[in-house]
């Protein structure tokens, strides 16, 4: 079986098929996604992005939810999206959990912030669901203090048409 050879190749021609599958999935989607009002957006960030050494976010069903303790830059994003009364902010422990979110708040829309893999899982995910997702990759993935680009983040978050 062909998926039973990991080689170093394959992983990069994986990560390669991931990023390029995620980036034209924004693409399809980005007018719908502008057209849906900021309160109708949740966001989805990784736990692998919160500073643990400083993070005292409450953990909740599969979930964190930010405190705004100044400590990484998932405060910069909860700071925004409250500005721009996005729906919810969500620190997820892992991207299954996004289908039971789905479920009770009934979004229009989805920012998730992740690396490729988990961003393409995502879209599986969400595929049969009225959804417009917009994806950003992490610029720093390995599950462990990861890192966003805020301006990328920013720009995606602003995008209205509304």
């Amino acid at each position: 079986m062909k998926l039973c050879r990991l080689t170093k190749k394959n992983k990069k021609q994986r990560n390669q098929f991931y990023k390029i599958f995620t980036e034209k999935q924004n693409r399809i989607q980005a007018k719908e996604f502008a057209c849906i009002p900021f309160n109708k957006r949740i966001v989805c960030v990784p736990h692998c992005m919160r500073n643990t050494s400083v993070c005292i976010a409450l953990e909740k069903d599969g979930y964190y939810l930010c405190a705004e303790c100044n400590g990484c830059k998932i405060n910069d994003i909860s700071i925004l999206i409250k500005k721009l009364a996005y729906q919810a902010l969500y620190v997820l422990k892992g991207g299954k959990k996004i289908e039971s979110i789905i479920k009770e708040q009934t979004p229009k829309a989805i920012v998730g912030i992740a690396c490729f893999i988990e961003g393409y899982q995502a879209f599986k995910i969400l595929e049969y669901e009225s959804l417009a997702v917009q994806f950003i990759p992490l610029i720093k993935d390995g599950c462990v203090a990861t890192d966003a680009d805020l301006a990328e983040v920013k720009k995606v978050l602003k995008q209205c048409n509304v």
